[in-house]
């Protein structure tokens, strides 16, 4: 139903609690290289469990090919963002993109004419960032709750 992206992750268990998180949705994940990680890294399968064989998890070479490969709308989650996540309506297919830690998406991908939106989840002033699987998670399952949590128990 929805997209989750992560361009050029770099922290293994971030990307393995993420495959978990999509697995318990229905989401896919979508991860542009260059990974800081191998697929078959020990701490990503750790984080991960058993939902690996559970989760749809697509590796794109670039960003241009991933975005080729989504079929609905680009919200860009960034600090730098004046939408609150919150006040998107969410349509089945609309991709959540997520930059690495420390740094976030880089200016050329937030500025992207492809991206619809540049989305921020409020934190406290002062605070850097929040933690990349639970911003992708914060944003997923509010998607999902405007749908009803469709198919979920």
């Amino acid at each position: 139903m929805f997209h989750v992206v992560f361009f050029s992750p770099r922290i293994p268990p971030n990307t393995g609690n993420a495959i978990r998180m999509v697995a318990c949705t229905g989401a896919t994940l979508h991860l542009v290289e260059p990974l800081g990680f191998v697929l078959t890294d020990a701490h990503l399968r750790r984080a991960g469990l058993d939902y690996h064989d559970l989760a749809h998890v697509v590796v794109h070479a670039t960003f241009d090919d991933a975005v080729a490969a989504l079929p609905g709308r680009l919200f860009a989650f960034t600090g730098r963002g004046a939408t609150r996540y919150t006040d998107i309506s969410y349509e089945s297919g609309d991709a959540l993109l997520f930059g690495p830690e420390p740094d976030g998406l880089p200016r050329e991908i937030v500025d992207d004419p492809r991206v619809t939106d540049r989305v921020r989840i409020p934190m406290l002033p002062g605070i850097r960032s929040l933690n990349l699987s639970n911003a992708a998670a914060i944003a997923t399952y509010e998607a999902w709750r405007q749908h009803g949590f469709a198919a979920g128990t």
